[in-house]
């Protein structure tokens, strides 16, 4: 009767070595977060906007067409 508790304390002892040894998987590397776009500020109203979005004109950029040509008048 010892015999068989030791045997399934021992048999116990193995299985939660191995069950824990599979959690110890490494964790996955995170994909580098994408980068940045700038803001800039429009020259007619001071609102920013991404840098892709801007309008560019000739004294500067604006976050739209429309304050574009009443500031420039183009």
């Amino acid at each position: 009767m010892k015999l068989l508790v030791v045997l399934l304390t021992v048999l116990a002892g193995v299985w939660l070595w191995k069950r824990g040894r599979q959690r110890q998987v490494p964790p996955r590397a995170r994909p580098a977060p994408a980068p940045t776009l700038p803001m800039v500020r429009c020259t007619r109203c001071g609102t920013h906007v991404p840098g892709d979005e801007a309008i560019a004109g000739q004294r500067g950029t604006y976050c739209s067409t429309a304050h574009r040509r009443e500031s420039e008048g183009a």
